[in-house]
């Protein structure tokens, strides 16, 4: 098999695996990306979320509803611009993330189980050296695009 058929195989499995393991608390992996990026850049705009994230300013608007109906994430006004919200995470969202933080452990840990400490870093990067010679976005997945994401 070749190196990019085994990366695609087991990035599906990985991606699969976590979002089971991220469904047991009610959440999805692009769920847990937003309140990442949100709580790495506290008071982040719901347009420049979108624009990292490359994803449509109307989705964004969406994703963030869904995440301040579960109470995780909340809008404030802006104290720089009046017609923008700047975005927190509430305090169950702080907890969240924590549960969110284990799940993405184990879930390393149970994936890399056939890897020394040493292999792991080795792969991780590598992983990362191709990853920047496509031109990909450190920290941000592909995945946000099928979410409704700009060209």
């Amino acid at each position: 098999m070749g190196v990019a058929f085994l990366l695609s195989q087991l990035g599906a499995h990985a991606a699969g695996r976590f979002g089971e393991r991220l469904s047991a608390i009610g959440l999805s992996p692009p769920d847990a990306g937003l309140m990442m990026k949100i709580n790495s850049d506290p008071g982040i705009s719901q347009q420049a979320l979108a624009e990292h994230l490359r994803v449509l300013p109307s989705r964004m608007v969406a994703l963030i509803d869904t995440l301040e109906q579960k109470g995780l994430v909340e809008r404030v006004p802006s104290p720089d611009d009046r017609r923008t919200y700047a975005l927190h995470l509430t305090a169950r969202g702080k907890q969240t993330l924590g549960d969110i933080s284990r799940i993405a452990m184990e879930h390393e840990g149970d994936l890399c189980a056939a890897l020394s400490e040493e292999e792991r870093a080795t792969l991780a990067e590598l992983c990362a050296r191709i990853g920047r010679q496509q031109g990909l976005t450190p920290g941000v997945h592909p995945g946000y695009r099928q979410l409704g994401g700009k060209r």
